[in-house]
């Protein structure tokens, strides 16, 4: 018989209006996400027609394909009941803990999950800190998509977690570099390692970027039509505007001291200078952000790693962004086995446990 999954789209076909007060009811989040706000350790990102559900699902029905699993089906007996234990095989941050949950539930709701750690919990090398008990057939069928979303998620996690703790006082932001499809999960990921989120997608803020300014004419051209556009169209939500150049932040800041702008948010887009020698030279990211003296948000961008990040950090900006935590990802190494001594043998004699 086939194990074939239904598929519902990603996005459902209605979009809400979009508000900068929009905030979802504890209702709305569970019917977008699946997940029950006391469920979790870190609640996902709101999005107001991303259906995490219908990811789950589409997942499945990838693995599935017209048939299900071939292989579960010639080699194991249909009513065969196991335990399968996840194992770290790195140090890093577990993530994807409570849609791994919303997994095994959609395989089959009769599946036992237990679990030692919660989201954004650390984990060690060969650390046992979950286990899945039911039928063998449903385990095997979800384990891979279930270990596909946890790696990625901890692998975004992890490094998160490691550029915002080198980042402080500044706050880590993610961008929109996600995998398409995932975003909401890429974002939840973010959140979970410490980070914060930036916008969600198109909708949700306005981002005057350099093609933007290009088209527009010029930075301050850019900034009054957004003005003029937000009044017109009675819409209230944050601005954020990238500049260049110190000229183009006096600028921006020239407009904004005559005019009443919805400008919230300057990004400071590469003006941390890569030396020679590794370091960067961060001057005229400390002059940028001196001149604009706290009167708006400042953001930078550009040239961030985890050896710079701390560096920038020190700047005085508010946030760093970094496409990286998310476009860059490597995945955290964890597996789900049946055989957990033999999988522990092989781990140490590999060095990954």
């Amino acid at each position: 018989m086939s194990s074939m999954v239904s598929v519902s789209p990603l996005l459902s076909p209605q979009l809400y209006p979009i508000q900068r007060s929009f905030v979802k009811t504890s209702a709305a989040l569970i019917q977008s996400t699946g997940v029950a706000n006391d469920s979790m350790a870190i609640k996902p990102p709101s999005h107001p027609n991303y259906d995490l559900k219908g990811a789950i699902k589409l997942a499945l029905a990838e693995d599935a394909g017209d048939r299900g699993d071939v292989t579960c089906m010639a080699t194991i007996p249909p009513d065969t009941e196991v335990e399968a234990y996840f194992l770290a095989k790195e140090d890093g941050i577990v993530a994807g803990i409570a849609l791994a949950d919303m997994i095994f539930e959609e395989v089959d709701p009769s599946l036992k999950v237990e679990w030692t750690r919660k989201d954004g919990d650390y984990v060690h090398k060969g650390l046992q800190f979950g286990k899945v008990t039911g039928n063998a057939h449903k385990i095997v069928v979800a384990e891979r998509v279930v270990l596909n979303f946890m790696q990625r998620m901890s692998g975004i996690a992890t490094l998160t977690k490691a550029m915002a703790d080198a980042a402080y006082p500044a706050l880590m932001l993610e961008t929109r570099k996600t995998a398409p499809g995932l975003r909401l999960v890429d974002k939840w990921a973010v959140l979970i390692g410490g980070g914060r989120n930036h916008r969600m997608g198109l909708f949700d803020m306005v981002m005057i970027k350099d093609n933007h300014i290009s088209a527009a004419g010029g930075i301050v051209n850019a900034i009054r039509s957004v003005d003029e556009y937000l009044q017109q169209n009675n819409l209230q939500m944050d601005v954020e505007v990238e500049t260049r150049t110190l000229e183009e932040v006096k600028e921006v800041l020239g407009y904004a001291s005559h005019s009443n702008t919805g400008l919230t948010r300057i990004m400071l887009d590469n003006m941390v200078i890569p030396l020679e020698n590794g370091d960067v030279d961060v001057s005229m990211l400390k002059e940028a952000v001196e001149l604009i003296n706290g009167r708006f948000e400042t953001e930078a961008s550009g040239n961030v790693t985890l050896e710079t990040v701390h560096e920038i950090g020190a700047s005085g900006v508010t946030f760093i962004s970094s496409g990286a935590l998310t476009h860059s990802v490597k995945a955290l190494d964890i597996s789900l086995k049946i055989d957990r001594e033999l999988a522990l043998q092989v781990g140490k004699r590999t060095k990954r446990a």
